[in-house]
């Protein structure tokens, strides 16, 4: 073990920043849409509301490994191929962060939907008696309200987005799984290689998982 943290242990390290990059750039994108599909299932609309279920059921009901290698294989296969045209190619990052985008935006959308509807609906009627737009209302009276209620479980689908990063490996990506499995076809050590990653693992998501929990608290002892 002492081997591998001398030899390979900077490698791991920058894996995972790797690792934590795409995860926050997946988290990124998945706010944005899970802002649009959250904001859609709350509008009194049906065909948004539709549109809405549609993008969540269908995202939540296909496994993530297949998701990735659609994006990554499907896309440019339907762009140069089917289409006509084009010479697209996606690397493993953009592949990598709209399938995290995608499938953490789903969940996305229903933290956001709930967050939103609990808002007590005086507060849109309110704002609205003012003379304020419907999307004003929402984005400087119900939208800062909701967030307070929303960011632990933020905190938590970015912590299940961490760990998502490590099916990406399949596309090549070379985020910490996949270089760990490098390591291990390099020194023949299963147990220790994997060994430290569970521990590097196991770090970083504590430290979220107590911030989540002490944000929470600070959360609701200023409610």
């Amino acid at each position: 073990m002492a081997r591998i943290i001398t030899v390979y242990g900077g490698m791991l390290l920058i894996a995972l920043g790797r690792t934590l990059l795409l995860a926050l750039l997946g988290l990124f994108f998945a706010c944005i849409i899970g802002l649009i599909f959250g904001i859609l299932s709350v509008l009194k609309n049906r065909v948004c509301n539709v549109i809405a279920q549609i993008f969540v059921d269908v995202i939540r009901g296909v496994p993530m490994i297949v998701l990735a290698f659609f994006i990554y294989f499907g896309i440019p296969y339907l762009f140069n191929t089917m289409i006509g045209g084009f010479n697209m190619t996606l690397t493993a990052l953009q592949a990598g962060t709209a399938c995290l985008a995608l499938n953490c935006g789903a969940y996305m959308s229903e933290i956001i939907r709930a967050g939103i509807q609990s808002v007590d609906i005086g507060q849109m009627e309110a704002a609205r008696s003012l003379g304020l737009s419907y999307a004003t209302a929402m984005r400087k009276v119900v939208l800062p309200q909701a967030i307070r209620t929303m960011i632990p479980s933020i905190i938590n689908q970015f912590i299940i987005t961490l760990k998502d990063t490590s099916i990406l490996s399949v596309i090549g990506f070379p985020e910490l799984v996949n270089t760990a499995k490098n390591v291990q076809a390099n020194t023949f050590m299963a147990f220790q290689t994997w060994a430290i990653v569970g521990v590097m693992y196991l770090i970083v998501i504590t430290i979220l998982s107590r911030s989540a929990k002490v944000m929470e608290r600070r959360l609701n002892v200023g409610r």
